[in-house]
């Protein structure tokens, strides 16, 4: 089990704080529907007043009817009219109740949709640093969740807006008969109250704490039961061992759910006893005073109700502020995913990219350390890469090659020294303009469950529709053979996510990616590993192409196969992050070097 993130239980002042999670929250709720926010607050209003409407009508009814009884008085003209206005209060009562209902249907599904496309959209303008810390991954999941799950907590904000305003009507007329019944009525629940909110702290502290469990739970659901772990899953018998791990991690923390919800059972009935002990010498008192003479039967009614009506709101004001509060707690990482902010970014007024490109890449004295980390990926490195050149970068795993790429196309920034493009800093440039004139395919290229036009698309969506584009696209990187051959071409949805999906080889994939990147049609063109999926022959067309479509580009080449390597003008040899030796390959070769050395250990294979 991964060592769990130390969460101490939040202090008092800590949980008060969390409080202020409200407002944020509520501003992007408003954002997702106003006029339904709106709408349902007039009806929760309305349905608030109506108890009280209903236990002043039903005094006068039961004193009306009393009098009849005693012969004092015969019933008033205006009696039945009593009547059908208590009826027309629950009609309106339950026509409200279905109203707020759908009211809560409605923004349920839009906050989640609002909610859930902001997260997409923020998190898409992070830095690529913040996916790679598992911190960050925890804050994430937390925040996806809490972006879909909160809607709880919205609900009980509606809840307790109205639960208000139903309790001070009928504490008005409480109030107004006898203002300590309202004292001793408050001050029996708060011990509840304090109780109630306690344990939602706790929970939030356990729930924290449990994170990385729940993350690795979902890992082992997913080696279990995935088309990429199947085979594996299969011939080395890891069934048993991803199961029994599971469980063991399942067990953990039910455990641990179990006991915080025996210890909140055990003492939140016992602190509800004090409310109900207020709500049985409340009513004692209005019987006695009525058993007196001090009160009407009809207001002996009132009462009664209003005191059982106040202390269930009481306790549901208390129990629904509780639950505000604990959903507050938990929204901590949905504000704090949306308070990350990016650090590659553009400055104001930065600088469109070069059109065309004409001095080129220069890294001088580049260095690189991952965040948290002392060691230099990167050590002064300093090369150039100018236009119409084909540049290649050769060494053991490691040694930074990809961190030179991600530098490159600034999906990272230096940690010291400056990559210059045409003599200016790359910071200075306006990053989204940028990264339009380079086209990159990965090693772990996406494999995208969608049309196979839709797949080569990626590369430039502005071409979804171009079909000439894609066609011309594919055919350069030669995944026009494998559509072709798919039973709805490029209609045909690729994976096998949805159904009708027909799933390729390693080689085709990675035909599709290389699609994306010729459709780019970018001054820079990148390619990290670009053939490690393709056999030979496939490898030996897709470099013929490579050749031809680089003429006047500027090339990046990323690859272990020496035969691939040989074809660049220039090659840099990575070692222990610094650049061990430079020029092309009949000159590396000639030196004797740890180009020579490792050429030579991939062609003895071979022999």
């Amino acid at each position: 089990m991964p060592e769990a993130n130390q969460n101490p239980t939040p202090k008092w002042r800590e949980r008060v704080q969390a409080l202020r999670n409200i407002p944020p929250v509520l501003r992007i709720v408003w954002e997702a529907a106003p006029r339904v926010i709106a709408t349902e607050l007039i009806f929760r209003v309305l349905a608030a007043l109506i108890p009280l409407g209903v236990l002043l009508v039903g005094k006068v009814i039961i004193d009306d009817v009393h009098g009849v009884i005693t012969h004092e008085r015969a019933l008033p003209a205006h009696f039945w009219w009593l009547v059908v206005a208590e009826f027309l209060f629950a009609v309106v009562a339950a026509i409200l109740t279905r109203a707020i209902t759908f009211c809560d249907v409605v923004l349920a599904d839009k906050y989640s949709r609002h909610v859930s496309t902001k997260i997409m959209e923020h998190a898409s303008t992070l830095d690529l640093t913040s996916f790679e810390d598992p911190l960050f991954y925890d804050r994430m999941e937390r925040a996806r969740v809490q972006g879909t799950d909160r809607i709880m907590m919205i609900q009980a904000t509606g809840q307790l807006i109205q639960q208000l305003v139903t309790t001070v009507s009928l504490a008005s007329s409480i109030l107004f008969f006898s203002p300590w019944i309202l004292v001793a009525l408050v001050v029996c629940m708060v011990p509840a109250f304090l109780g109630e909110t306690h344990y939602a702290f706790l929970g939030y502290s356990l729930n924290f704490r449990q994170t990385p469990a729940k993350r690795e739970m979902e890992y082992l659901r997913v080696l279990g039961g995935s088309k990429e772990s199947a085979k594996e899953l299969k011939l080395f018998g890891l069934g048993p061992f991803l199961v029994g791990r599971y469980t063991k991690l399942s067990n953990e923390l039910h455990g641990q759910t179990v006991g915080l919800a025996r210890r909140r059972l055990v003492m939140g009935a016992l602190l509800t006893l004090l409310g109900t002990v207020g709500y049985y010498a409340s009513y004692g008192f209005v019987i006695y005073q009525t058993t007196q003479g001090l009160l009407t039967i009809g207001t002996l009614t009132l009462l009664t109700a209003a005191i059982a009506g106040t202390s269930t709101n009481i306790q549901a004001v208390f129990s629904t502020f509780s639950t505000i509060a604990d959903q507050a707690l938990f929204v901590t990482d949905l504000l704090g995913f949306f308070a990350t902010k990016p650090t590659v970014l553009s400055k104001p007024n930065a600088l469109p990219a070069p059109r065309p490109i004409r001095k080129g890449f220069e890294f001088r004295n580049v260095s690189f350390a991952y965040a948290g980390q002392s060691r230099l990926v990167l050590s002064n490195i300093t090369f150039d890469l100018k236009p119409g050149e084909r540049l290649a970068l050769v060494g053991e795993n490691g040694q930074g090659k990809t961190t030179i790429v991600k530098l490159l196309t600034r999906l990272y920034d230096p940690t010291g020294g400056q990559i210059l493009l045409d003599g200016t800093d790359l910071r200075e440039y306006q990053v989204e303009d940028l990264w339009k004139e380079i086209g990159v395919i990965f090693q772990d290229f996406m494999r995208y469950d969608l049309k196979a036009a839709e797949n080569v698309a990626i590369g430039r969506v502005e071409d979804m529709n171009n079909v000439f584009r894609l066609r011309s696209a594919a055919q350069k990187s030669l995944a026009e053979q494998v559509i072709r051959k798919l039973p709805l071409g490029y209609e045909q949805v690729l994976g096998r996510r949805f159904e009708g999906g027909v799933d390729l080889s390693g080689g085709e994939w990675q035909k599709i990616a290389l699609a994306r990147a010729y459709l780019r049609d970018a001054q820079l063109l990148i390619l990290d590993e670009p053939t490690a999926a393709l056999d030979a022959k496939s490898e030996h067309q897709v470099f013929q192409r490579f050749a031809e479509l680089t003429q006047g580009k500027m090339a990046l080449l990323i690859s272990h196969r020496f035969s691939t390597v040989k074809m660049a003008d220039r090659i840099l040899v990575l070692e222990n992050g610094q650049i061990a030796e430079e020029g092309h390959h009949e000159q590396l070769l000639l030196r004797g070097g740890r180009y020579a050395e490792m050429f030579e250990l991939q062609a003895s294979s071979y022999r």
